[in-house]
């Protein structure tokens, strides 16, 4: 099996709004693979040389190799997609809303708000991930090399906070960042009132927005 490919990076196509498509040369062939847009985000120059690990995947006879820029992420893929339900297009859609951390802390955690803001990952599908994975990702995180944030507010309280935010346009990761600040770094307690969770969470992000454009 392929576990990765180093190579030069041919070119990126985004084929449609969830399939992107990396041409990788190696030793004078040139490889297909499906990866993720915040992958391809990285990949800005065509020539470049880079190690891409892989997942691959026979569909309807047809092969598929899938690239990923970590053995983490990769690995993360294969947990998804051992889910019911779970396909690759949403195991990527997943990959691509959440960082990595992220991703596992919300599954963790059964935070079912921020794993919907996936494209096509409903309520219930949300549910499934947790039920299924949670045993497995408290394991697979250490042996991974990294550990869960557990800052945030409390259970009661978080999702009146994700929903306003989402309701003002951030997207998941942003929110999952910022109320990972807000606790860590501002040391916000887990039970204080939600209007203050919002009103920290908003000056974070807003400020961020302003370094970024700056």
């Amino acid at each position: 099996m392929i576990s990765y490919l180093k190579g030069i990076v041919a070119g990126v196509q985004t084929v449609s709004p969830n399939r992107v498509i990396l041409t990788l040369e190696v030793n004078g062939m040139g490889y297909d693979l499906q990866i993720p847009q915040r992958l391809a985000n990285q990949l800005t120059n065509t020539g470049n040389v880079v190690q891409i690990f892989t997942h691959y995947q026979i569909r309807e006879e047809v092969p598929i190799l899938y690239g990923f820029s970590s053995p983490s992420e990769r690995d993360l893929f294969r947990h998804l997609l051992s889910v019911s339900g779970i396909g690759a297009a949403l195991a990527i859609a997943l990959l691509d809303t959440l960082e990595l951390p992220e991703l596992v802390q919300a599954i963790v955690a059964a935070n079912t708000q921020i794993l919907i803001q996936a494209p096509g990952v409903g309520k219930k599908t949300a549910e499934r991930l947790c039920l299924e994975l949670k045993g497995k990702l408290i394991e697979w995180r250490k042996s991974a090399g990294f550990f869960v944030a557990t800052g945030g507010p409390a259970p009661g309280i978080l999702e009146e906070v994700q929903m306003t935010l989402f309701a003002l346009g951030y997207t998941a990761h942003e929110v999952s960042h910022a109320l990972h600040v807000v606790s860590e770094d501002i040391g916000l307690p887990k039970d204080a009132y939600v209007e203050d969770w919002i009103k920290q969470a908003i000056a974070h992000l807003s400020n961020s927005e302003v370094v970024h454009n700056s």
